[in-house]
């Protein structure tokens, strides 16, 4: 016989008229002492990366709202603001003639400063007062330490004021809230020390311009010997904005822009390729620029034939002299037509010249091969090309007419003069480069003037037009600086002028016993 258990027989005795009762006692403690339950609860890392998310689209809302300054520089009115950014550093907003980039720090924060309107005030004392021009430097230094302060200060609040209220607004707690604030000044603050720690003044003497291709000479400024200026920060950012403001001011009597008159320009062009757009380009790059002489290191051609002599014609109004070297795209009949023509000069089988105050020589390409073909041999005949230029860079030294610079098309064979000039042009690749090779001589390498011609549509995007402008010391014939000039190709109005020195020129370099490289002191 089965049993009953004792629970079981307890209930059955147990009254009906009690059951209601118990019920209700338990109900009462439910409600008292509700029963917990199990709920998914998210993985750290994933809290973690919400909060993150939180803090930084709470502080960048925070920065975008009320995160800027407006400070007068000198005679400037500028917006200031912190923005996010990957690589930091510093952009100077010069509407409507284009933008400034200074590569000042390395941070995930950059520093805008928008040129808003020149002060006539201000600007009206400058030029009363022209005396107070030599005190510039200081002043511009003054504001600016003013202004990146005032706006370090802004920049807290609007962080962590931002942060803290996306916070509250998403997690509905006043803790998490505060956390996701205090975190956000925690990133402000070592973004602030990074920057500081990898702070570059000398970053103004190498700008990066971007816009109107004909501000860019009144922009980034003259090129000139900087050796030793502790102060080269406060000199080239009063000197910037001086530029900025007789931009904005063109009516005013402020000091033009002067030219460095001991400074010899050079506008080394190649590779146009028939692109008639090039020689406008040329022509208001010397104009701009002040060219003292322009340097073609060849492919002006596409086939070199008869019929293509007349797209030559334009180099006699250029407005500089023009020295020219064949390359594989041009022929004996191009060769032959330029050499006929006024203000030009043909450089070949290492033939010197001196054009603009300095000494120039060149070859041309061995090689003629319009269909772009490979012919057997062809290292070779650059080698021997190149060694042929040597061979006459150490006639000349000989002479006493030591070469300032050699010019080849191709980079191989331009190559074989290292050691015997301090400086060699060379095009053919359709990208520019500059290296200092073994022995001392730099070799630049320039990028195609005409865009690569009708081959600019070969690609996913139009080659850029290509230029650059080299700074030569008229006393000792050296590279002082050269900027980069690049313009969007087929289509794109596109132009970006970066600045650069060599490092022997930067400050805090060496300021003698250079050795160059045709001397037996040189060193690799």
């Amino acid at each position: 016989m089965a049993r009953v258990p004792a629970a079981a027989l307890h209930r059955i005795r147990t009254p009906l008229g009690k059951v209601p009762h118990a019920l209700a006692r338990r109900y009462r403690i439910r409600r008292i002492h509700p029963t917990l339950e199990l709920v998914h609860q998210p993985h750290p890392w994933t809290r973690a990366l919400g909060l993150v998310a939180v803090v930084v689209l709470g502080a960048w809302l925070g920065l975008l709202i009320v995160g800027n300054v407006r400070a007068p520089v000198g005679p400037m009115d500028t917006t200031m603001t912190l923005r996010p950014s990957a690589t930091g550093g510093t952009k100077i907003n010069v509407s409507p003639l284009g933008a400034l980039q200074l590569d000042t720090h390395i941070a995930p924060v950059r520093l805008d400063v928008n040129v808003d309107q020149l002060d006539p005030a201000r600007s009206q004392s400058l030029v009363d007062h022209p005396e107070r021009l030599s005190g510039l430097q200081e002043e511009v230094a003054q504001d600016v330490g003013h202004g990146t302060l005032d706006l370090a200060v802004r920049s807290c609040v609007a962080v962590v004021s931002g942060a803290t209220a996306l916070g509250l607004a998403v997690y509905r707690r006043p803790r998490r809230a505060l956390a996701a604030g205090g975190l956000a000044l925690a990133l402000l603050t070592a973004s602030g020390v990074t920057a500081y720690a990898t702070w570059n003044p000398k970053s103004v003497l190498e700008p990066r311009f971007s816009g109107l291709l004909s501000s860019a000479p009144s922009l980034v400024g003259n090129a000139r010997s900087i050796v030793t200026e502790f102060d080269v920060y406060q000199k080239e950012l009063a000197r910037l904005v001086t530029n900025v403001t007789k931009l904005y001011d063109v009516t005013s009597t402020l000091p033009a822009y002067a030219p460095d008159p001991t400074t010899i320009r050079v506008l080394h062009v190649s590779d146009i390729h028939l692109n008639p757009a090039s020689w406008k380009i040329i022509a208001s790059l010397v104009e701009q620029y002040d060219i003292n002489v322009i340097v073609d290191s060849g492919d002006t051609m596409d086939h070199g034939t008869a019929a293509e002599n007349s797209f030559l014609d334009p180099i006699q109004d250029l407005g500089a002299p023009y020295v020219w070297v064949r390359g594989n795209h041009d022929s004996a009949v191009t060769q032959s037509y330029l050499e006929r023509m006024k203000n030009v000069h043909v450089l070949d089988d290492g033939r010197a010249a001196s054009v603009a105050g300095l000494r120039f020589a060149g070859i041309g390409d061995p090689q003629f091969t319009p269909d772009r073909t490979t012919e057997p041999g062809a290292d070779n005949a650059q080698e021997l090309a190149g060694a042929r230029l040597a061979s006459a860079l150490r006639d000349q030294r000989a002479a006493g007419t030591p070469v300032d610079i050699a010019i080849a098309h191709e980079p191989s064979a331009a190559r074989e003069t290292d050691g015997e000039v301090p400086l060699v042009l060379a095009g053919h690749l359709h990208h520019n480069e500059m290296e200092v090779m073994k022995y001392g001589t730099r070799l630049r390498i320039e990028g195609s003037t005409g865009g690569s011609g009708l081959r600019a549509v070969e690609g996913k995007y139009p080659d850029p037009i290509e230029a650059s402008i080299l700074y030569i010391d008229r006393d000792s014939r050296r590279l002082q600086a050269w900027d980069e000039i690049k313009l969007g190709g087929l289509g794109l109005t596109t132009a970006e002028v970066s600045r650069h020195l060599p490092k022997e020129n930067q400050p805090g370099a060496p300021s003698s016993g250079t050795p160059t490289p045709s001397s037996p002191s040189a060193t690799p």
